[in-house]
């Protein structure tokens, strides 16, 4: 059974049950042998996302894009997410390159060296570490690093808003090219048109030539599932009627959103430029920046995100413990 047909059998889109049932039906990775913790369940985002928020509002445009509980439990079995409580709370994974490792739900200030080094015990590193938290660690018992895959694009709304200047003129273009091509209409993505923005999921996937499971399709359909409950802010647009496209951002802190997913119909060319447009016209005043990820080492996600003119890299530092003398 496909997640759009578990999903008109379970009969409550934008529900939490809902979207179980649909992210089930594409398969649920199995936690790792002799990995401990708690796998992430919606339960427990008041254990977790307040030490995250603090964070994120701290760092401001400059919070990393995992610092959601959303984020963490959308992507939680691409990357075995775990909660490890105590009185010195991480949660536990592993990231895309296989490392093992702890985000730290607490002040790494507020802890010794010792506490620190006893508990990546088993881990390979903190991650990810904003650059402003790096004080917080002995250089003398702890060494960092970054990888150019995990940094996030952080871009001025004014980017989309305008497309001003010669190297975003192409998309420029491009949104002008569509809207004479055709009659565009935008409306909050919201339970009444999950149906829809499933549909558009899954003919994206066939566009891509990819297979139930595959790029992020599991965690995107819990995304459009958990928008009020995550309160997300998503749109999708319509090109004579017809599903084009839809974005779910999140709000992070002041003044800064990460756009989450980004998915469009490869024959309207132009309706990304259009969907970034509109997202950040409608909320001048409200959104300056955008944060649009990282790139995963993809080529043709790096050249796209850096075709929009990042004006930062926010790198994510992954802290060892250094090799013993």
């Amino acid at each position: 059974m496909t997640p759009i047909e578990t999903l008109q059998q379970a009969g409550d889109a934008g529900s939490p049950a809902a979207a179980s049932a649909a992210s089930a039906a594409g398969g649920v990775q199995a936690l790792p042998a002799g990995e401990s913790g708690q796998p992430l369940e919606l339960g427990l985002l008041q254990s977790i996302e307040p030490a995250l928020a603090r964070v994120r509002q701290a760092l401001g445009s400059r919070a990393l894009s995992e610092y959601a509980f959303a984020n963490l439990y959308l992507f939680r079995d691409a990357h075995a997410y775990r909660h490890l409580p105590g009185p010195w709370p991480c949660v536990a994974g592993r990231t895309y390159d296989g490392a093992r490792h702890l985000l730290p739900l607490f002040d790494p200030r507020e802890a010794s060296a010792d506490t620190l080094a006893g508990l990546l015990r088993g881990h390979d590193c903190f991650f990810p570490i904003p650059e402003e938290a790096l004080g917080a660690f002995d250089p003398a018992r702890f060494e960092w690093s970054t990888v150019a895959d995990d940094s996030d694009y952080l871009y001025p709304a004014a980017n989309f808003r305008d497309y001003r200047g010669e190297k975003l003129r192409k998309k420029r273009n491009l949104m002008k090219q569509l809207l004479a091509a055709h009659r565009v209409e935008t409306f909050p993505l919201d339970a009444s048109r999950i149906l829809d923005a499933m549909k558009l999921l899954s003919g994206w996937m066939d566009d891509k030539g990819k297979v139930t499971g595959d790029a992020d399709e599991l965690p995107c359909i819990d995304a459009l599932h958990l928008v009020a409950h995550f309160g997300l802010d998503a749109e999708i647009h319509y090109a004579d009627g017809r599903p084009a496209g839809f974005v779910i951002a999140q709000p992070m802190a002041a003044g800064v959103a990460v756009m989450r997913f980004a998915k469009g119909v490869e024959a309207y060319k132009g309706i990304y430029q259009y969907m970034f447009h509109i997202f950040c016209a409608r909320r001048e005043g409200l959104i300056d920046w955008l944060n649009f990820e990282q790139d995963l080492g993809l080529a043709n996600f790096r050249s796209t995100k850096q075709s929009y003119q990042p004006l930062a890299l926010l790198p994510k530092y992954r802290v060892r413990l250094r090799a013993a003398a």
